[in-house]
């Protein structure tokens, strides 16, 4: 892993890189931007649920595939979310962690992405930050609906 440098602001060690919109989500599966994590050392997930109807539930988890487009996308063992629903989980949040290592290394498996599926409806969103890139700030790898980055 990278060594931490402390003079470095947390946009130059961590970038946006994908997203499922805030929005009231009805029972479908929905996938994040895919993460290329050739880029990274690792990745951080972040799901935040809001209001849940009576029978909502969201769940998540991280998939692999060959490509941006999700091609070959396989769910990587031990990297869900083992579900939030209406029994105490509104305003919640769960994160899955992942380190580029643990990707499988046959097939080039490189890009990752969150899918999350749900019952009923449930106000969410989701975000990707990929953390300590190989090459450059990790701004430089950021979305491009990153509208502004302010360091001063």
């Amino acid at each position: 892993m990278g060594d931490y440098n402390s003079n470095l602001w947390p946009s130059e060690r961590a970038a946006l890189v994908g997203t499922i919109d805030p929005d009231a989500y009805t029972s479908a599966t929905y996938t994040s931007d895919y993460v290329n994590m050739t880029e990274f050392e690792s990745l951080m997930a972040v799901l935040c649920a809001g209001n849940f109807t009576t029978d909502g539930a969201v769940a998540g988890q991280l998939y692999e595939a060959t490509s941006s487009s999700g091609a070959g996308a396989t769910a990587i063992s031990g990297k869900a979310i083992t579900g939030l629903d209406t029994t105490g989980d509104t305003d919640k949040q769960a994160i899955i962690n992942l380190r580029a290592d643990e990707l499988t290394t046959t097939g080039s498996m490189d890009w990752v992405a969150l899918v999350v599926t749900i019952t009923g409806t449930v106000d969410f969103g989701a975000t990707l930050f990929g953390f300590d890139p190989h090459y450059g700030p990790a701004s430089d790898n950021d979305l491009s609906s990153v509208e502004e980055i302010i360091t001063t």
